[in-house]
């Protein structure tokens, strides 16, 4: 898989928005404005998720392409290199795992506003 493909998996998701709030090379995705999926364009073989902690741990040791995401708390957030010992079905798993754990956050008014969306 690449970044491309990976953004649009994640573009096709209810709520999803781009922006670069960042700089011009750092690709937010985020569901009702809240970040999911960092693709970094400098490094186009890592992007960054939202991970449940105890399943974060397990990825990490269990695959050699997952580990703490740099510059974020890797308690929630995981780095996987998209050229590493993950594959593309794990990738997309991920992704839906990262949107998922975002929306359960939600606050009420938020996920009244999410269920609202056709």
């Amino acid at each position: 898989m690449n970044v491309e493909l990976v953004r649009e998996y994640c573009l096709q998701k209810k709520g999803v928005t781009e922006d670069f709030p960042f700089d011009e090379t750092t690709l937010v995705i985020r569901v009702m404005n809240k970040m999911f999926t960092l693709i970094s364009l400098d490094k186009p073989d890592l992007i960054v998720m939202k991970c449940n902690p105890e399943y974060a741990i397990e990825l990490r040791e269990r695959y050699s392409g997952i580990e703490g995401a740099f510059h974020f708390n890797k308690k929630y957030w995981n780095q996987v290199s998209l050229s590493g010992d993950v594959d593309d079905s794990l990738i997309k798993q991920l992704i839906d795992h990262s949107y998922e754990e975002v929306i359960k956050k939600f606050t009420r008014k938020l996920r009244a506003e999410y269920d609202a969306l056709l």
